[in-house]
């Protein structure tokens, strides 16, 4: 099973999701060590197959550091936070992190899209 280290300790995870916010995205920063990248690769994929089914998934995208780092980011866009709730408390999901190698470290959290004028379009 992976540990869990907030990306913003004054703000997790937990505490975000007892929020209302329409679109989300899902940034999870994982870290695991080398020997466990098959096994963790294995384990988010059956997850990433698994959240694809949920209500209000629209996409998702892995990342990893390059030049041999064993850094991963994950990118997933939901319709909002109740979705990605509603997936992150179901038991099927909250059983399957069992799947994880404990070398696995995770940060996930919640961000909105930002309109800045010329640079990004907001929500």
């Amino acid at each position: 099973m992976f540990q869990v280290q907030p990306l913003d300790a004054d703000v997790p995870i937990f505490s975000q999701l007892q929020t209302e916010q329409s679109p989300v995205i899902l940034v999870n920063v994982l870290r695991v060590a080398e020997a466990d990248i098959p096994a963790m690769l294995k384990a988010w994929t059956q997850d990433g197959e698994w959240m694809k089914r949920q209500p209000g998934f629209i996409s998702t995208q892995l990342h990893q550091g390059i030049a041999g780092s064993t850094v991963f980011l994950n990118y997933a866009v939901w319709e909002s936070v109740a979705h990605y709730r509603a997936a992150f408390n179901d038991p099927e999901f909250r059983a399957a992190v069992e799947r994880y190698p404990p070398s696995v470290i995770v940060s996930p959290h919640l961000f909105k899209r930002l309109s800045i004028p010329n640079l990004c379009v907001g929500p």
